[in-house]
């Protein structure tokens, strides 16, 4: 297996560690509810997709009045 023959500068380590810095996430606007989520996907507050429904979500309140009505 090959080494180096001399011990790489400080510099030059960072410079090898350039493309691994973190980047922005761009954010969109949900064209329903109006939330910021990341663009092509799923809004997760109102489970929208190009203006269809995808998902289907529950409000935490709806959540807990159909928790209490179970019981």
């Amino acid at each position: 297996m090959a080494n180096p023959k001399k011990q790489k500068t400080h510099s030059a380590t960072h410079k090898g560690r350039s493309h691994l810095a973190l980047k922005k996430v761009p954010l969109a606007k949900c064209s329903k509810c109006g939330k910021m989520r990341k663009p092509h996907t799923v809004c997760t507050f109102c489970g929208t997709y190009k203006n269809r429904e995808v998902l289907k979500i529950e409000s935490a309140k709806a959540a807990k009045s159909t928790k209490a009505v179970k019981k």
